[in-house]
C-alpha cells in the first residue's frame, strides 16, 4: 500500500489524481486530509495566509498519528501494511521524509521537492534533525532551480543518510527546474521531468517491496 502526501492545498484534483493512478497499477493508496482540523486547505487563495492559517498550525506529532491511522485502517480493510511506501509533494515531501523516519515499517519513500531544512510548526524538527532515523529506501525528487530549497540542504540530507548506514537512497536533481515540476495545473509543471519522476518513483517502489 502507500500513502499520498497532499502539498498545503490538501487533497484537491492533482492529488486525487496521483493516488488513482497508484490504484490502477494496483496499490492500495490513501491520500489523508491532514489539515482538516484547522482548516479548510483549498479555499485559500493567498499561499502566505494559507501557511500562517492552517499549515502552521498543524503540528508532526498531529500529522504521524493521522498518517498511523490511515496505515491502520488500510490494515484493517484487506491492505499489505508489510508492504507499505509512502509519498508526497512539496509539504508532502517534507512530511514523507518525516513518516519515514517516524514509522520503522516504511519500505521506501519518494519525496518529491519537499523541505529538509525547515518545519512549518513551531518546535517542530527538521528532516536533517531525523535523517539518521530513516531505514527506508528513499528516492528524492528536487528541481535544482527551486528557489525555496536550497540544493545543498538536500545533498546534506543525502549526505546525513549515508552517515548514518543508509545506502539505499538516491537524489535526482533535475537542472533548470523549479519548485513543483510534478503539479500538472500550475505554471511550475515540466511535462518531461515531471514523466522521468514518475516513472522513477514507480520502479522505486517495486524495486523496494512495496506492493
Amino acid at each position: 500500500m502507500i500513502l499520498v502526501i497532499s502539498e498545503i492545498f490538501g487533497v484537491h484534483e492533482h492529488i486525487a489524481d496521483v493516488a488513482r493512478r497508484f490504484a490502477k497499477l494496483g496499490y492500495l493508496a490513501i491520500a489523508p486530509e491532514l489539515f482538516v482540523r484547522q482548516g479548510d486547505a483549498q479555499s485559500y487563495g493567498e499561499v502566505a495566509k494559507l501557511i500562517s492559517e492552517v499549515i502552521a498550525k498543524v503540528p508532526d506529532a498531529q500529522v504521524m498519528g493521522d498518517l498511523d491511522a490511515a496505515v491502520a485502517w488500510a490494515r484493517a480493510n484487506g491492505g499489505d501494511t508489510s508492504k507499505l511506501g509512502v509519498t508526497g509533494f512539496c509539504w508532502g515531501g517534507r512530511t514523507t521524509w518525516m513518516y519515514a523516519a517516524h514509522n520503522p515499517a516504511v519500505k521506501a519513500a519518494v519525496p518529491w521537492y519537499g523541505p529538509v531544512a525547515r518545519s512549518y510548526f513551531p518546535g517542530d524538527k527538521t528532516a536533517l534533525d531525523v535523517a539518521p532515523q530513516i531505514k527506508a529506501a528513499v528516492l528524492a525528487l528536487y528541481g535544482a532551480a527551486d528557489s525555496g530549497i536550497p540544493n545543498d540542504t538536500v545533498e546534506k540530507m543525502m549526505a546525513a543518510l549515508k552517515a548514518a548506514g543508509n545506502a539505499k537512497s538516491e537524489l535526482v536533481l533535475y537542472p533548470d527546474t523549479p519548485h513543483a515540476f510534478h503539479a500538472d495545473y500550475r505554471p511550475s509543471y515540466r511535462k518531461e521531468q515531471a514523466e522521468d519522476g514518475w516513472k522513477r518513483a514507480v520502479a522505486w517502489l517495486k524495486q523496494h517491496g512495496v506492493a
